[in-house]
């Protein structure tokens, strides 16, 4: 697994390809210019974090979702519009650097189909979205709550500003 170093590496890389760096000379470079952004991987296991990744890399997953509870229980904020993340892969490596473009929380039932075809798995329909996430939701939550189809699940686009 790769570590600290490498994601402040990829980090420098996406910021000037992105040309987030100031002018030489320049010092009212903006916080985000100055901090890494969290680095994270798609799924629960090796396989599935680069099978999403593959799919975010031809552009068919540009949403994502997760449990408000298990952001509670991380005490982790809701993403915001704007903010940047960094994606890795199976091997820790990281290879993108998101930005959040849409964020919406809605009660699990009452996640749409556009959304569950923006998520880009398997036939990308809204049945087999639910499928999916009430067993993920269920089998890897990190709240004690259990599974409801209540429970508040943040909707989130994205869009690749820069990968490897």
């Amino acid at each position: 697994m790769t570590g600290t170093d490498d994601v402040d590496a990829f980090w420098e890389r996406a910021k000037q390809h992105l040309r987030l760096n100031p002018a030489p000379g320049y010092f009212g470079a903006s916080p985000l210019e100055a901090l890494t952004p969290p680095a994270w991987a798609f799924g629960t296991t090796d396989g599935h974090a680069d099978a999403l990744l593959t799919l975010v890399f031809d552009g068919t997953k540009t949403a994502t979702s997760c449990a408000v509870w298990d952001l509670e229980a991380e005490d982790e904020p809701v993403p915001q519009v704007g903010a940047m993340s960094i994606v890795i892969d199976s091997h820790g490596t990281p290879r993108a650097v998101l930005v959040t473009t849409e964020v919406a929380v809605v009660p699990f039932d009452r996640v749409n189909a556009e959304h569950a075809y923006l998520e880009g798995e398997g036939d990308r329909s809204l049945e087999q979205w639910r499928t999916i996430h009430q067993e993920f939701f269920t089998n890897h939550a990190l709240h004690d709550r259990g599974f409801s189809p209540e429970m508040p699940v943040v909707l989130e686009r994205f869009r690749v500003l820069y990968q490897e």
